[in-house]
């Protein structure tokens, strides 16, 4: 039985719908139950740290850009290498605020975010030849996560 062209069209803008609603929504509920607060407030900080307020605008836009990547790759084969790679760099996303702004744990924290950041360059160098949109779409990940690994290093040698 064959499934006609309109009824796949539809179920496909069905799973990009969902993964542009799920991916930002999630990823701005774990800022909103990991907020810095007045520990980080107290933090010795580098001089190059943004503004508390660039991070909620920047991760919303990551955040779509991530769920475009990841539609994309599950599309393309949900069982593939870069399915698996957008899967494992989603957890390691997640962890990440908890780790340091729940739980204080900067170090580990450092070490979660090295290992995001390996995760996202993986991909993107999975995805180069396949689906070179797909790719594209985590180079400004890839970079905020190389200036987020920064910050991070710089606030673990400062406390």
């Amino acid at each position: 039985m064959r499934i006609p062209a309109a009824s796949w069209q539809s179920a496909k803008w069905r799973r990009r719908a969902a993964f542009l609603v799920v991916v930002p929504c999630a990823g701005l509920l774990i800022g909103a139950l990991n907020i810095p607060g007045a520990w980080y407030a107290e933090l010795n900080k580098p001089s190059f740290t943004p503004p508390n307020w660039i991070f909620a605008p920047a991760w919303t836009v990551l955040y779509f850009l991530i769920a475009e990547a990841g539609f994309r790759a599950f599309h393309s084969n949900v069982r593939g290498t870069a399915a698996k790679l957008w899967s494992v760099q989603m957890v390691l996303n997640f962890a990440w605020s908890p780790l340091f702004f729940s739980l204080h744990r900067i170090g580990l924290a450092m070490v979660v975010i090295f290992a995001l950041l390996v995760s996202v360059l993986a991909f993107v160098r999975s995805q180069w030849f396949g689906d070179r949109s797909a790719a594209l779409l985590f180079v400004p990940y890839a970079a905020w996560l190389g200036f987020a690994l920064a910050l991070n290093a710089a606030i673990f040698l400062l406390n």
